[in-house]
């Protein structure tokens, strides 16, 4: 059903309904539970009730989840692009350089860089 109101917003019950080989109460169920957690708005216009996905939740939950484990392959991928430039140049990176890198990162990501 998001899926449908991203493509298509504005869609009226009937027309989601439609998409689906179940009851019409039972979409219109899923329906307010989507609304209930603020996944779907819906806006009365005239005796038709139009749907809107609100895609905001969703990027709030995302930014919140994800922004950890992008860091942590932020900073490895770092060490392997210093790695990778190294042996490019034809010079073998130390061990003490790729821990300076990789301990410079997580620094970084505990606000102390």
């Amino acid at each position: 059903m998001m899926d449908l109101l991203k493509a298509r917003p504005g869609l009226a019950v009937g027309e989601i309904a439609g998409e689906f080989d179940v009851s019409r109460i039972a979409v219109m169920n899923h329906l307010r539970v989507l609304e209930e957690a603020g996944l779907v708005i819906s806006q009365q216009d005239g005796r038709t009730r139009r749907l809107y996905l609100n895609a905001a939740p969703i990027q709030m939950i995302h930014a919140r989840w994800s922004s950890e484990y992008a860091t942590q392959w932020a900073e490895r991928l770092s060490t392997i692009k210093f790695i990778a430039e190294a042996t490019a140049r034809g010079t073998q990176p130390s061990k003490s350089n790729v821990a300076r890198i990789a301990i410079k990162g997580r620094g970084k990501r505990n606000g102390k860089g």
